[in-house]
């Protein structure tokens, strides 16, 4: 088959059904795009939200460093050695971990940025590109 006949039988079409056809086909397009970008959005709603209960956490633990590293401070003014030693320990470890969790929500979130549908923003750019090109293919 030669690419001229389908140039051709639109040609033979009336204009009327030409910008019928382009709307059934600009209306299917747009429902593709909006599915694709709530399911682009979705997930990246999911990996921020995963960045986020990281921070909450390390904010979590990071207050339970104060208040053991309080209590060290009471235990040290009140006894000589062991007892603060212990919670001194104890509030090193819990700011470690603190510190591991704030870093790995950090990246989290920062793979998730820009909010943006990416993807579609792309395929917009494509299909606008398209009707143009058709736009003009059917004045000629």
């Amino acid at each position: 088959m030669e690419e001229g006949n389908g140039d051709s039988a639109r040609q033979d079409q009336p204009i009327a059904e030409l910008v019928k056809q382009l709307t059934e086909q600009t209306r299917t397009l747009a429902r593709q795009e909006i599915e694709l970008a709530k399911a682009e959005l979705s997930e990246k709603g999911k990996q921020a939200g995963l960045g986020i209960g990281m921070f909450g956490a390390a904010g979590l633990l990071g207050f339970f460093a104060f208040a053991v590293l309080t209590a060290c401070v009471v235990l040290a003014l009140d006894t000589a050695m062991q007892s603060w030693l212990a919670a001194l320990i104890v509030a090193a470890l819990y700011g470690a971990v603190a510190g591991v969790l704030a870093l790995s929500g950090k990246k989290q979130v920062q793979e998730a940025a820009p909010a943006l549908p990416e993807q579609t923003v792309e395929t917009v750019k494509e299909d606008v590109q398209w009707t143009k090109e058709r736009a003009q293919a059917g004045r000629q």
